[in-house]
């Protein structure tokens, strides 16, 4: 049988053009049909999960490198959740004892498979049968993986290096919170100076960062960053009101701004990457 077509979208060359790969992850709004006839909810409750748009900032930031965006929504599965992160309330392949860490997003219902959503309680009208996560893992999450993880291997086979940008977005934080946020492990998933020159992107263009809080990145980076390998990998979240309309539904007047900023983000981790390459052959 043949293997069903990816359930992303790839963009740029292959091999690489650029050290910097970039991956975006939660913005799919493609809902399969088994989906909605499972819902106990109204749709809009689970398009709230989706990085509303932020695909759009991504294309438009977007030049030669290689980019991954996924399709699917997050709702059927969330790549950035470990397979190990079955939640046994929904999933009948999935039991407690089974988990080697039941982690504070599997326990609010945010695990591989989404159960539930602040204000809309749980999504699901029955339990998910085992082969029908098994293959939403094997089809959807898996590809993804295995498609990232080559490109950077040959983005670090060409250029000495690599660097992923993780591309996500959040609701706001609030009054006097960071509109955009870098999440690096606390140091484990990048180069501090690449971190750094993001930062100081960010802030010559009078927006206000944040590392790591609340968001320090999930099993994207923890699977993907090899910094000792050369491979680093960097999640940036940015608040939803920089890009969307006032009613938080569609792409914004401030959508190419931010576009922009991202634009400027990937040139400086190019140029770091290149500074790094250039030291390392001294």
């Amino acid at each position: 049988m043949a293997s069903p077509p990816p359930s992303f979208e790839r963009y740029g060359d292959d091999p690489p053009a650029s050290p910097v790969v970039l991956s975006v992850p939660h913005a799919g709004r493609d809902y399969p049909v088994a989906l909605h006839a499972a819902l106990r909810v109204p749709m809009s409750a689970v398009t709230v999960l989706e990085d509303r748009h932020i695909d759009a900032v991504a294309l438009a930031a977007h030049r030669s490198e290689t980019m991954l965006v996924q399709r699917r929504a997050r709702a059927w599965i969330d790549l950035n959740r470990s397979e190990q992160e079955r939640d046994p309330v929904i999933d009948e392949g999935a039991s407690w004892t089974a988990q080697p860490l039941a982690t504070a997003k599997l326990r609010g219902g945010l695990g591989l498979i989404p159960r539930r959503v602040a204000g809309a309680g749980e999504l699901w009208r029955r339990r998910l049968d085992a082969y029908d996560v098994a293959a939403r893992i094997r089809d959807d999450h898996r590809p993804y993986h295995a498609a990232l993880h080559m490109t950077l291997a040959a983005a670090r086979a060409r250029f000495g290096c690599a660097v992923l940008l993780d591309v996500h977005s959040m609701p706001t934080l609030g009054a006097g919170q960071p509109s955009i946020v870098l999440g690096d492990r606390f140091g484990r998933s990048a180069g501090a100076g690449y971190v750094a020159a993001v930062e100081t992107v960010i802030r010559t263009a009078g927006v206000t960062v944040a590392r790591n809080a609340p968001y320090a990145g999930g099993h994207i980076l923890d699977t993907q960053a090899r910094p000792g390998a050369g491979i680093h990998a960097i999640q940036i979240e940015f608040d939803r009101t920089l890009y969307l309309d006032p009613a938080g539904d569609a792409p914004g007047d401030g959508l190419p701004a931010v576009a922009r900023l991202l634009r400027r983000i990937i040139d400086t981790l190019a140029d770091e990457a290149s500074a790094g390459r250039a030291l390392a052959a001294e």
